[in-house]
C-alpha cells in the first residue's frame, strides 16, 4: 500500500473528474487521460469548481485546494499513464468499450501495476480475463457524486489476489470513504437493488399509474428517500440505467430484471436526463419541469 503514489484515471467524465477529485485531495499523484483532450480542461475546472464548494463550506483549506489541484495532471495519451502504480478506468458502461480500453492498456502499463474498474454492473472476471494480469485486476466502483458519497464497492473477479485487494482497502481507507464488498454477480449489491426501483418506478409511469411528480412525492415522502427514483435515474443517467437493467436482465435470465420500454424509448430519443437537458424533467429551465 505504501508503494501506491501515482495513479492514472481513464475518462474525464463526470465520474472520473470525481475519482481524480478525492485522490488527489488524498496526496495522490493524477494522470487524467481521456480520448478527448477537451474532456480533459474540463475535468479540470470542474474539479476546481467543486474543491471551491468544499473551501466555502469549511471542509478543505487554501492550502489542500492548491495542493489538490497541483497532484492532478493531463495524459491525452494512453501510454502517459504507463508508469502508474494503479490505473482506475471511468469510461462509458459499455463493455466492448472496457475491454479495448483495457487491451491497449496492458501493452503499455507496467507488469506490477493494478488495473481497476469503475463499472457499475459489469463482470470484473470477464473485463481481467482481457489483460495481461487478472490477478492485479479489481473493481472499485465509486457513487457519484464521488467527493460526497462514502461507499466504494470492491470486488474481485475469480482471479483477482489477495494482495490486490489489500491494496485496494488501503486506497478506500486512504479516502475515508467505507468499502463494501461485493461478490462478481451482475449489477453488485447497490444497483441490484436500486436499478430494479428505479425500473419499477418507469414502469408505474408508463402504465399510468402515477405523473412523475406523483412517483417523485410519493418515494420522496412516503419512503422517506432524499430524491424520487424519477429525478434519480435523471441524475445516473438513463442510458447508464438501461445499460445497468440489460446486465441484470441478461445476466440472470429472470423476466423482472426486464427494461421498461419506455425506459428504452427515452434513450433511443437521446433523452438521457440532466445531462441531455431532458429526461423525465425538462432542465431547460432554472427550475427542471417534469415531461409526464
Amino acid at each position: 500500500m505504501d508503494e501506491i503514489k501515482s495513479i492514472g484515471v481513464i475518462g474525464a467524465g463526470q465520474m472520473g473528474s470525481g475519482i481524480a477529485h478525492v485522490f488527489a485531495l488524498a496526496g495522490f499523484d493524477i494522470h487524467l487521460h481521456d480520448v478527448n483532450a477537451g474532456a480533459i480542461d474540463q475535468a479540470k475546472g470542474l474539479i476546481d469548481k467543486n474543491l471551491g464548494r468544499q473551501l466555502l463550506k469549511g471542509k478543505i483549506t487554501e492550502e489542500e485546494k492548491a495542493s489538490a489541484l497541483a497532484h492532478i495532471a493531463g495524459a491525452p495519451k494512453l501510454d502517459q499513464l504507463s508508469a502508474c502504480d494503479i490505473v482506475i478506468e471511468a469510461a462509458t458502461e459499455n463493455i466492448e468499450l472496457k475491454k479495448a480500453i483495457f487491451r491497449e492498456l496492458s501493452e503499455v502499463l507496467e507488469p506490477g501495476s493494478i488495473i481497476a474498474t469503475n463499472t457499475s454492473s459489469i463482470s470484473i472476471t470477464a473485463l481481467a480475463a482481457v489483460t495481461d494480469r487478472p490477478d492485479r485486476f479489481i473493481g472499485l466502483h465509486f457513487m457519484n457524486p464521488v467527493p460526497v458519497m462514502k461507499l466504494v464497492e470492491v470486488i474481485r473477479g475469480i482471479a483477482t489476489s489477495e494482495q490486490t485487494f489489500e491494496a485496494a482497502k488501503g486506497l478506500v481507507d486512504k479516502l475515508d470513504k467505507t468499502m463494501a464488498v461485493s461478490e462478481d454477480y451482475p449489477a453488485f449489491i447497490v444497483n441490484r437493488i436500486l436499478m430494479p426501483m428505479i425500473n419499477e418506478a418507469i414502469y408505474c409511469l408508463y402504465e399510468g399509474v402515477g405523473t412523475v411528480d406523483a412517483i417523485d412525492t410519493g418515494m420522496k415522502l412516503g419512503a422517506n428517500h432524499p430524491m424520487g427514483p424519477l429525478q434519480l435515474a435523471d441524475f445516473i443517467g438513463l442510458d447508464t440505467c438501461l445499460s445497468i437493467m440489460q446486465v441484470l436482465y441478461d445476466g440472470l435470465a429472470d423476466s423482472k430484471y426486464r427494461p421498461c420500454p419506455l425506459l428504452v424509448k427515452y434513450v433511443e430519443a437521446g433523452w438521457l436526463g440532466r445531462k441531455s437537458g431532458r429526461g423525465f424533467y425538462d432542465y431547460k429551465g432554472e427550475v427542471p419541469v417534469p415531461t409526464r
